[in-house]
């Protein structure tokens, strides 16, 4: 028996359209929910077309000229901008009947390819019973047919499986939310032996071991500490009447566990460092599940990997700016210090669920919106974009060339005592001062 995947109604219209679009063929995400039972697919977005397909709209007479650097990145794009429990289920195409013979071969390279992008980024690992079988749809532009297979991407041998493809209307108009505000304080040592102290590797690094703090964290649903293996919903009452785009939304306490559990023994370990990376700041997350009796292990699952995803993903996008607009690293840096970018909300319409992304403070709401169009095919109005968390600012003591070691504890001190003013909305980079050389996630050095 195959899987059986859930659709929200849009989708099937929208499919219908592209077909009219792009010819030979068109590519694009499926994204949605897995579940144990069955997936829900609430959105479906095209690749968007390179520079060269705008004004023609002509894709590539073959499909083996598929570019799968193009939609993987895309993938890894879209991604970043999808809340806790939200996730590329897999990828779909749309050919001419020429082209159907080849379409099967090619989902199958893309399924895998994204799938291998998208793993390469995670900081957390998939439990043992993750569902891991994606959706390969392909739709013939003249005759309308709709095929639906999957693969097993834990299986690089896996050959396709048959699985169906069902509409169902408001199918996300009603899903369950969880929210968290998490407060970050993520010190990272610089080690004096690192070569050309790769900021982002040891970042990655430093994130990599937080992320264990949060997946061993205890989680407050709505104050209660609630058995996984029970239903989300156990207990309260459900609202009566028709359907309709509504939330409902669970707050969240994370408590993170000040040692690394009593079976594990401590160690302490004395490295010589010649800098670090100091991650401040309170970040906003968020993530929704389906409303068929989810399960509080699903819940927490979800918002788990929404919380490490944002800190993960903000470093990224960082380091893709200063790449972008500085240029590659440079030796004996001024002292600098960064902001990382705000997270920020978009509503779907018809939909209880809501999109993400992240500006930095100097870009318009005219750039979200075309980024919105260009990655997920969806116009959004600027009043709509809700930005979640306030901009914060942090004070940061000048520190003198060549100081003697009275000065440099009394610069450490002084940076170790900065205090975020207003609220802290904004996961701030800075620096905490460690020797003589000093390196901060913004660099802070002689």
């Amino acid at each position: 028996m195959g899987r059986t995947y859930l659709v929200e109604e849009a989708i099937g219209q929208y499919l219908s359209d592209l077909t009219t679009k792009l010819k030979p063929y068109v590519t694009g995400l499926l994204i949605g929910q897995c579940s144990p039972q069955r997936d829900y697919v609430i959105r479906a977005v095209r690749t968007p077309p390179k520079e060269e397909q705008k004004e023609d709209n002509v894709s590539p007479a073959k499909l083996a000229s598929l570019d799968e650097e193009w939609i993987t990145t895309h993938a890894s794009q879209v991604s970043r901008m999808l809340p806790g429990g939200l996730s590329v289920l897999g990828v779909f195409i749309i050919a001419t009947p020429e082209l159907s013979k080849d379409s099967q071969n090619a989902l199958r390279r893309l399924i895998f390819s994204v799938e291998k992008s998208l793993t390469k980024r995670r900081l957390w690992k998939p439990s043992e019973e993750e569902v891991s079988d994606r959706a390969a749809l392909q739709i013939c532009s003249a005759t309308k047919k709709v095929v639906c297979r999957t693969y097993d991407v834990q299986d690089p041998k896996s050959s396709a499986k048959p699985a169906d493809w069902k509409y169902q209307s408001a199918l996300s108009a009603s899903w369950l939310a969880l929210g968290c505000t998490v407060n970050v304080n993520i010190h990272i040592p610089l080690l004096a032996t690192s070569p050309n102290h790769d900021l982002e590797k040891n970042t990655k690094n430093g994130l990599n071991r937080w992320s264990k703090q949060i997946e061993d964290s205890v989680f407050l649903i709505n104050g209660q500490v609630k058995d996984e293996d029970t239903e989300l919903l156990e207990g309260q009452k459900k609202s009566k009447g028709s359907i309709q785009s509504s939330t409902q939304f669970s707050d969240v306490k994370v408590l993170t566990q000040l040692s690394q559990g009593s079976s594990r023994r401590s160690t302490a370990t004395v490295q010589v460092c010649s800098g670090s990376i100091n991650l401040k700041g309170a970040v906003k997350c968020r993530a929704y599940v389906h409303n068929n009796k989810p399960k509080v292990k699903e819940a927490i699952q979800a918002l788990k990997r929404d919380i490490i995803n944002t800190l993960s993903d903000r470093c990224e996008i960082l380091f893709e700016d200063l790449i972008i607009n500085e240029g590659p690293q440079k030796k004996n840096f001024k002292r600098q210090y960064h902001v990382l970018p705000q997270r920020l909300f978009v509503p779907v319409a018809g939909s209880s669920v809501m999109l993400s992304d992240y500006k930095f403070g100097d870009e318009a709401a005219g750039e979200i919106q075309e980024r919105f169009v260009e990655m997920l095919d969806q116009a959004v109005q600027a009043e709509d974009i809700h930005v979640a968390e306030e901009m914060s600012t942090v004070d940061i003591c000048p520190i003198a060339d060549n100081a003697d070691d009275a000065q440099q504890k009394q610069v450490t001190k002084a940076t170790l005592l900065l205090k975020l003013q207003q609220n802290m909305g904004v996961v701030i980079a800075a620096a905490v001062a460690v020797l003589a050389s000093i390196f901060s996630f913004n660099y802070f050095s002689d």
